[in-house]
């Protein structure tokens, strides 16, 4: 595949991340934050309430979260399943993929808290956990305003015990990350936009607040299960519903 190199394969695997620059072209990316930016304009306020987050409840310049992009738009969903990111799924998950969801995030100024560390896989619920994320910027995200930062090889030990957080659109956190040899390990990640993220479903990765006046970090995040993992879908529909019980009360419904 002429997007990315065996040496970055290599890396994938060793590391549990990969990192394309410019995976999306200026034209290309000028196209999806457009469309994006029309969605998020018109849409929202039409969109079930346990699929949108804000930092601030009902503040519409606070949206930081939209689940499920691809069920509400054609482009999102042609953008999902479909092309360039599910043939690279596959290509490094060594098996056919299934699109499982398309995520907005965005880190208001100011007002964008952190994300907890976390590995995917502990909401995916697979087994086995074989499964990835994308993670294409739309803006530059860099120390200030909360660009990501991974811990590599952590996809090789496992899943970490995870604990309820009470940050709105990532319920689940590691309690004990990092210690400090795991944070002096960590790679902080900054990207321009159109760079593309790849990371295992296990490798534990953070993002810090944005600090920033005036800068917003918006991203798009593409998650792929290997069609050879199962899921426990007791446990996962059990999840679901403690969490849209958790939104309904967050919201008054």
């Amino acid at each position: 595949m002429d997007e990315i190199t065996s040496q970055q394969v290599k890396g994938f695997k060793n590391d549990g991340f990969v990192v394309l620059r410019g995976f999306f072209d200026s034209t290309q990316v000028q196209e999806l934050t457009s469309h994006l930016d029309g969605f998020v304009d018109r849409r929202v306020t039409e969109l079930p309430h346990h699929h949108v987050f804000y930092e601030l409840p009902g503040v519409k310049d606070s949206l930081k979260q939209i689940q499920h992009l691809d069920q509400h738009d054609a482009t999102f969903h042609c953008l999902l399943h479909e092309g360039r990111l599910k043939r690279l799924s596959e290509l490094l998950l060594e098996d056919q993929t299934i699109g499982r969801n398309l995520q907005y995030f965005n880190k208001p100024p100011l007002i964008g808290k952190a994300t907890p560390p976390h590995q995917d896989g502990f909401y995916f619920m697979l087994d086995p956990p074989k499964a990835l994320t994308m993670w294409i910027a739309v803006d530059r995200a860099d120390e200030n305003n909360g660009c990501v930062r991974y811990l590599p090889g952590s996809h090789r030990l496992g899943l970490r015990t995870h604990q309820r957080t009470s940050t709105l659109g990532f319920s689940q956190g590691i309690p004990d990350y990092p210690s400090p040899a795991e944070r002096d390990h960590e790679i902080t990640m900054t990207a321009e936009p159109g760079d593309l993220l790849v990371h295992d479903a296990l490798t534990i990765h953070r993002a810090e607040r944005n600090q920033s006046v005036a800068s917003n970090r918006r991203s798009l995040g593409f998650i792929y299960y290997a069609k050879s993992a199962k899921e426990d879908e007791d446990a996962k529909r059990s999840y679901q519903q403690e969490l849209k019980r958790e939104m309904d009360k967050a919201v008054g419904a």
